[in-house]
């Protein structure tokens, strides 16, 4: 059977390969647009100490960050060797003793049904900033050891070498649905059209637009990231653990090369406006430096934008579309896009090929 995937992020990269692998002639169709969430986005794969109380929300991260280590595993046996990621260990610094010791009991109660925290350790000001030198005297937090971070272009640049090696087209080009009747009979790919049993819509914050013509309204909208890249030159920071701060929804998250990623602002209504603006540039900085001032002299390098895909909840929209047959929608992804992105491509990819994901997805219905 053939599958058409649209879009070239970390989901479409995902879905290609694992649907190649199932054993479908696949077909990628995806653009470089300006602010693209998988190239602008830092990955902490982390879900236990989140605030969000939505099961269902959580279900898809603990599903996410238990899929890491095979995901890892199986494309560095395949040869890759960049892929950005590695175990480091996240803090989640709290504000006093009493969220101290909420965050961990939070960690331990959820990691009775997802995926292994490992080690989850109080750590006093002196242990947490032998962890990350940066960070404020008197501040307290909650080692969770197997927290990770990823560079989300390199992950989705091995997965879409490994499909083309498992014979997938990978094409770039401006991509439209084709349907007759109440069937998705294949895409257009900048005037070609090409038949498919099925496809797979993970084209970010612009899915909306590309569902339109076919008669599907998904709940969809870009929110602005602004994310700053720092450098600490001569620091080590390779293993350094991600720091989450509380409540805020700033992080930050080094990586090797002496490098610091510090985001990220999140703004509604802004639609595709790609810009680093003042504000911006201003509100990351303050955050980062209001828990890490040993972060002042660092070089700025460079600010990402990106635009995470919404949806109108915090869940993942990833399903079939009902009343139109062949038509399979994976996104909405939101903040947890690297997080959930690659076992939401396998999700995909098992139901455009007819296969059994092995859980019910009702609570993703990508058009509720």
């Amino acid at each position: 059977m053939r599958v058409a995937v649209v879009g070239a992020g970390i989901v479409g990269a995902s879905t290609a390969w694992h649907a190649a692998g199932l054993g479908a002639d696949v077909v990628l169709a995806g653009r470089a647009q300006p602010g693209e969430a998988t190239a602008a986005g830092a990955g902490i794969v982390c879900p236990w100490a989140s605030e969000n109380d939505d099961p269902d929300s959580f279900r898809a991260a603990a599903e996410g960050a238990r899929y890491y280590p095979g995901l890892v595993a199986e494309l560095t046996e395949a040869g890759e060797r960049s892929l950005g990621h590695r175990t480091v260990g996240a803090l989640a610094l709290a504000a006093d003793d009493a969220d101290l010791y909420r965050i961990r009991q939070r960690v331990l109660e959820r990691r009775r049904d997802a995926a292994d925290t490992g080690e989850v350790d109080l750590l006093d000001t002196s242990a947490a900033r032998s962890l990350f030198p940066p960070l404020a005297p008197g501040l307290h937090a909650v080692r969770i050891a197997a927290g990770a971070r990823v560079d989300g272009g390199r992950l989705r640049d091995a997965l879409l070498r490994q499909a083309r090696w498992r014979g997938a087209d990978v094409r770039s080009g401006r991509a439209a649905l084709l349907r007759t009747g109440d069937r998705v009979t294949g895409v257009e790919v900048d005037g070609e059209r090409i038949a498919a049993d099925a496809v797979v819509v993970a084209a970010g914050a612009w899915a909306p637009e590309l569902l339109a013509p076919v008669g599907i309204t998904v709940r969809i909208a870009p929110q602005r990231g602004q994310i700053a890249h720092l450098s600490l030159p001569g620091a080590g920071t390779g293993r350094w653990p991600v720091v989450m701060p509380r409540a805020t929804g700033h992080y930050l998250v080094p990586f090797d090369g002496s490098r610091v990623v510090a985001g990220a602002t999140r703004e509604s209504g802004t639609g595709f406006d790609h810009r680093v603006t003042a504000g911006g540039l201003a509100e990351v900085l303050t955050e980062a430096l209001a828990v890490a001032p040993g972060l002042a002299d660092a070089t700025h390098l460079e600010t990402r934008v990106g635009f995470r895909p919404v949806g109108p909840d915090t869940r993942p929209l990833l399903g079939r579309v009902p009343g139109l047959d062949g038509l399979i929608v994976a996104g909405g992804l939101g903040p947890t896009g690297l997080t959930v992105g690659p076992w939401a491509g396998r999700v995909a990819a098992l139901l455009a090929t007819g296969a059994d994901p092995g859980l019910d997805l009702g609570a993703y219905d990508p058009v509720r």
